[in-house]
């Protein structure tokens, strides 16, 4: 089955990689790009080497279990599952490990990584850079007391001339329904909506009428450790709970293309950003 019939089986756009393998041709990468376009994200199986997995789990436990700064708790945002203050029980449940790029060389090996860079490219449609801002993080969910994210694009986090990001979520283990898995509404980033059909923080209003025939076509997307999610930074994606035993980690970096640029006095023009060498095919 090719990635255009998963798409319109309703299945994950799902794509095999060997990471060991030179990186692929202009066709491949292409063919890669009008699905992201089509569908506003892409799955790459296996996509990173698990010597680069190892790698950043280990680093990953060792400042998670130090709450090595800067991070995100929990207890902050207060999304719903969330400990209701860091004195709470569950208080000191981090969310997110901040600033990953400047953490270890490890994070900025792998944000820069040739394959990774190439396929943004192809993308965008033009040399990448990467954002330090927002998603420059390790997202973590934790059994018990990580919470439940409701259905939002990450457009809500960015100032930037132009909309086009695209997120690059690594998964380091298993993501499911038991863990919180990500789900997305392919097409979504396309969607044209009202502007009610918002809260005042931007997430979904699911109860809308003009919202539930854009939820009809929800779907979770199972990752394997490994496995990579690239996605339009307009489309629509929503997790759930942790009802398993073990935390979930995922890394997430943003990249936006050469001509775009964040707005001048925004969060996220505040960190700057990394012009990365292009990846020679």
């Amino acid at each position: 089955m090719t990635a255009s019939q998963h798409r319109a089986s309703g299945a994950p756009v799902s794509l095999d990689f060997d990471s060991s393998a030179p990186l692929a041709d202009q066709a491949g990468l292409a063919s890669l790009a009008r699905e992201f376009h089509a569908g506003g994200y892409i799955v790459l199986r296996r996509f990173a080497s698990e010597a680069m997995c190892a790698a950043l789990e280990d680093m990953t436990r060792k400042h998670l279990a130090a709450a090595v700064p800067p991070v995100e708790f929990e207890a902050d945002l207060g999304y719903p599952g969330a400990p209701a203050s860091r004195q709470a029980e569950g208080g000191g449940t981090v969310r997110r490990l901040r600033q990953a790029y400047g953490r270890d060389e490890v994070f900025r090996r792998w944000a820069s990584d040739p394959h990774v860079v190439a396929t943004v490219e192809a993308l965008l449609g033009e040399p990448a850079r990467l954002t330090l801002a927002h998603h420059n993080c390790v997202m973590t969910k934790h059994p018990h007391f990580g919470s439940q994210t409701g259905w939002h694009r990450d457009t809500r986090y960015w100032s930037f001339v132009k909309p086009e990001l695209v997120t690059v979520w690594l998964a380091l283990g298993d993501e499911d329904e038991r863990n919180g898995v990500l789900r997305v509404i392919p097409g979504s980033h396309q969607a044209k909506l009202a502007p009610e059909q918002l809260d005042p923080a931007e997430f979904l209003i699911e109860a809308h009428p003009n919202s539930q025939s854009l939820l009809k076509g929800a779907m979770p997307l199972t990752l394997h450790r490994g496995d990579v999610l690239m996605f339009d930074s307009r489309l629509f994606h929503a997790a759930g709970r942790n009802d398993a035993e073990t935390v979930k980690l995922s890394v997430a970096f943003a990249y936006f293309g050469a001509s775009n640029r964040p707005l001048a006095g925004t969060r996220s023009a505040e960190f700057g950003s990394v012009e990365l060498p292009p990846a020679a095919l």
